[in-house]
C-alpha cells in the first residue's frame, strides 16, 4: 500500500504511522482513567479498530516484502 502524502490511503483510512499514533494515544487515556464508562468503551473499540488498522497495513508490507524477494 504505498502512502499518500496527506497519510491516508483513499478510502480514508489512516496510514500506519497516524493510526499508530491514535492507539497509542487512545492507549495512553484510558491508562490514565477518569473517563465514564461509555467514553472508555468507545476508546476501547477505537482502539481495536486502529490494532486492525496497524495490523493490516503490516501484513501487506510482509506480503509486498515476501514478493519482492521471491523475484
Amino acid at each position: 500500500m504505498a502512502e499518500q502524502p496527506d497519510e491516508t490511503r483513499p478510502d480514508d483510512t489512516p496510514s500506519y504511522e497516524a493510526a499508530r499514533e491514535e492507539l497509542v494515544e487512545t492507549v495512553r487515556r484510558l491508562e490514565a482513567g477518569g473517563t465514564t464508562l461509555e467514553e472508555s468503551l468507545a476508546l476501547w473499540e477505537r482502539g481495536e479498530q486502529l490494532a486492525t488498522i496497524c495490523q493490516e497495513w503490516l501484513d501487506g508490507v510482509r506480503k509486498r516484502l515476501d514478493e519482492t524477494l521471491e523475484d
